[in-house]
């Protein structure tokens, strides 16, 4: 029973996050640290379901025509050696959990209060600020395990540089490489994760289905949205209780 509530935790936050083009890193963070994972076995398992999250996402925003390539570059340049440099580094518990908590609440507050798209033409990105914003989001998605998007989207919308659905779709091509070589640092430094993890793969892999395929009709998801919000701000603040 315990094995069914987990795996059906994790199906559901990837619904919700992959409905919006996110894998749901800060999700699983969350729901993981509610059940008390091991730091060391956190990072590998967020990252890897964000990779089959976020690539199930940007085939379904990509199809519908709301990617932009001109938008992504200049975050991918620097992320993605950032995110490899941050998987290998080797965080203390309490440094992992204090820096986890932070961007939990973000993430948390990023749900709570999710800003109007708003219409009309939109500017092109400012390259070195797009840059130096991959800098910062590539090298901590690799040393806490998440792909950054949960970030980059606010941003990129508070910018004026997207709209949301184009937003999703980077976010999703952004979470899926930095993922890729935040794990791929992890693994240089600490070898290849515990298989186990393949089960929540699986719960992970449909949920993106699911949620995929709803977030292309629109869904209203503010309820499950305000509750998953909940469960983070709990989360963040279990773990600056620990």
């Amino acid at each position: 029973m315990t094995d069914i509530f987990f795996l059906g935790g994790i199906f559901i936050i990837a619904v919700l996050y992959s409905s919006v083009g996110h894998g749901g890193a800060s999700g699983y963070l969350a729901f993981m640290a509610l059940i008390g994972f091991a730091p060391e076995m956190m990072r590998p398992a967020a990252l890897i379901l964000n990779i089959f999250v976020s690539t199930i996402a940007f085939i379904s925003f990509t199809r519908n025509g709301h990617f932009k390539f001109n938008l992504l570059w200049p975050f991918i340049v620097t992320s993605v050696p950032f995110a490899f440099i941050g998987g290998t580094f080797s965080v203390d518990a309490r440094v992992y959990k204090i820096i986890l908590g932070v961007f939990l609440l973000f993430a948390a507050a990023r749900m709570l209060f999710r800003g109007k798209e708003t219409s009309g033409e939109y500017k092109s990105p400012n390259i070195p600020l797009a840059l130096a914003i991959g800098v910062f989001l590539g090298f901590f998605s690799g040393l806490i395990g998440i792909g950054g998007g949960i970030i980059l989207s606010p941003i990129i919308i508070l910018l004026g540089w997207a709209s949301v659905k184009q937003t999703a779709a980077v976010s999703a091509v952004f979470i899926l490489v930095n993922s890729i070589a935040g794990l791929s640092g992890f693994i240089l430094k600490s070898g290849l994760p515990d298989m186990q993890i393949i089960h929540m793969v699986a719960a992970g892999f449909l949920g993106g289905l699911l949620g995929s395929y709803l977030g292309s009709f629109r869904l209203k998801e503010n309820f499950l949205r305000y509750s998953l919000a909940l469960v983070l701000l709990f989360a963040s603040v279990k773990l600056f209780l620990l």
